[in-house]
Parts: structure tokens; C-alpha cells; sequence
């Protein structure tokens, strides 16, 4: 319920003459009830969720008794509430509506232009990583990167937030296809002949789950560097890849630096709508 209007009744003028809306206070106040069951992450009693929500038990109580009878909340033998069936109903009609592309689309033009870089999104197809959607830099840069190319998951940022990311029994078999990527890697430089993968190549992995980014300095295209950072959905599984592209001395390519930032805060963001609020919650640059 974070961040979600609730329900409007009266449209009036404002000071400047446009259509403004009030909404009803009481329902200002379950939204409250709501969110704090939501932040909690549990079943909680009466007294503190009502706390949590800032309002005395007696005002509370009322809002959560409509809430049960309507259903979006439920009340265990303990007595603590928890989200209903409507809740239930309601969250999986909003994940079936959700596109990945959809929400990631109205964070790529802002990114490139707070950042003066090219932004990039990929998922994961059939051959591998595949860019799906380049927004260009107002610099002049040489970019190789077009739509549909499919990138290697040994040679570039892009790609090694996929490895990353994709379960270990499908690891092995993507690895196999990297030499028809661009940029790609014979499977045995980085992985065993069991199938499991090499060190150097297993720790990198593990440093971009650990970091949410990865990095690509000159690679795959000479002078031109790379930042990418992961999208989830509500699984906690990737949905794509959101990426950031500029000339060598262009920016800074820290991973805790500001473009770094921003391009996390977005991606954080991306996440955040499809439903991956462990993953990521909606952060600001530093």
C-alpha cells in the first residue's frame, strides 16, 4: 500500500483555478493501519499495530473491523491481524498487469538525462542476455550496442548481472552458448569440465550479488565503459537489466560513485513497483 492514493470523494478549485481532490480523512487513517501492517511484515495485535500506525487503540479498532468484514484483512486465534483475501485478490490482479519493460521505461529517459549517458535495458532471452531498449546519449559516443544484441555473460557488465542472478542448474547450460554472443567467452575459461564454475569467475558473481552492480571498463567496445544493475520482481527473481554507458573519463565509474548511485536508485525503484520490497526499496541517491 506504499505510496498509493486512497479513495477521492470531493473535486474543488485550488488557489490556481485547477481541479484538485480531497480525499475522506478516515480512510487517511486505515491507509495508515495498512501501511504499518505492510511495514511490519507479520500478523500484529490491536495494540501494536495501532502504535506502529500512530493512533490510539479505541481509533483504530473501528477501521479494522470494516477492513475485516470487507476482507482485505483477517484475524488469526491470537487475535493479530493480517492481509485478507481482497488483499490477496487485489495484490495478484496488480502482479498480472505489471510489465517489467512498462515500469522500467519511465526511469530510462530521466536516468540518461541526469547522467548525460546512454541507459540501456536487457532481459534475458532465448540466446542469452538481449538488449531490448537503448536510449542514446546526447554526447556523441560509439556505442555498438543495438537492439537484440545479445551479450556475453563473461565479458560484460550486462551479462554478468544475468549470471549473476540466473539459478546455478541453468548457469552451466548458458555459460555453453557464450562464443555466439558478442564479446563471448569459450565456457572452459570460465568454467570446470563438471560444470562448476572457475574461481576468479565464481567471486566476480558473487561481488555483483553482493553490490547490486557490476562494472565493465573498455569492454566490450574500447574506450567505452559500463555500470549495470539488476531489476527484480516480486519473486525476488531478475527481471532485467538497466545499464548506464559513456565515453572513458566521461563519468565517474566508482561503484559507490554519484552515476552509481542514481542508476541504483532507479533500478531500486524498477524493483520496488514490480513487487520486490525486500529487494529493493525505493532509495535516493546519496
Amino acid at each position: 500500500m506504499k505510496s498509493t492514493p486512497h479513495a477521492l470523494t470531493t473535486v474543488e478549485s485550488d488557489q490556481e483555478g485547477e481541479r484538485s481532490q480531497r480525499g475522506i480523512q478516515s480512510l487517511d487513517s486505515t491507509g495508515a493501519l495498512l501501511d504499518a501492517l505492510l511495514e511490519a511484515g507479520r500478523p500484529l495485535p490491536l495494540g501494536d499495530l495501532a502504535r506502529l500506525a500512530g493512533m490510539p487503540a479505541a481509533k483504530a479498532f473501528p477501521h479494522l473491523v470494516s477492513l475485516q468484514k470487507i476482507g482485505l484483512l483477517a484475524r488469526d486465534a491470537q487475535g493479530s491481524f493480517f492481509p485478507g483475501t481482497l488483499s490477496l485478490e487485489l495484490g495478484l490482479a496488480a502482479l498480472q498487469r505489471l510489465s517489467p519493460l512498462r515500469e522500467a521505461e519511465a526511469e530510462v529517459a530521466p536516468l540518461a538525462q541526469a547522467t548525460g549517458l546512454s541507459v540501456a535495458l536487457a532481459v534475458v532471452g532465448p540466446l542469452g542476455p538481449t538488449v531490448v531498449r537503448l536510449e542514446e546519449s546526447s554526447r556523441p559516443q560509439h556505442v555498438s550496442l543495438r537492439i537484440g544484441t545479445v551479450l556475453s555473460m563473461v565479458h560484460t557488465a550486462i551479462g554478468r548481472v544475468c549470471a549473476a542472478h540466473l539459478p546455478s542448474d541453468m548457469l552451466a547450460g548458458a555459460l555453453a552458448m557464450d562464443a555466439i554472443r558478442m564479446e563471448g567467452a569459450h565456457p572452459d575459461s570460465v568454467c570446470h569440465a563438471d560444470g562448476n564454475l572457475r574461481h576468479d569467475y565464481a567471486e566476480r558473481l558473487r561481488q555483483i550479488r553482493l553490490q547490486a552492480m557490476d562494472q565493465a571498463l573498455g569492454r566490450p567496445v574500447p574506450g567505452i565503459h559500463t555500470l549495470a544493475a539488476p531489476v527484480f520482481n516480486h519473486a525476488g527473481q531478475l527481471a532485467l537489466v538497466m545499464a548506464v554507458m559513456g565515453s572513458s573519463g566521461s563519468f565517474d565509474t566508482a561503484i559507490e560513485g554519484e552515476v552509481a548511485q542514481l542508476l541504483r536508485a532507479a533500478a531500486h525503484t524498477v524493483s520496488w513497483r514490480l513487487g520486490a520490497f525486500e529487494q529493493a526499496a525505493p532509495m535516493a541517491p546519496e
